[in-house]
């Protein structure tokens, strides 16, 4: 979570394809990407 906190730009990739791409504290306010890859 700290680096999306700093990053300007994130992407997730799902099976080697972007699935999200979006400003790193979008991603992170996200509850997707909360859920699968930061484990809340």
């Amino acid at each position: 979570s700290r680096a999306l906190q700093l990053a300007d730009r994130g992407y997730v990739m799902e099976s080697g394809l972007i699935t999200l791409q979006g400003p790193g504290r979008q991603l992170l306010a996200d509850p997707k990407v909360r859920s699968a890859y930061l484990g809340e």
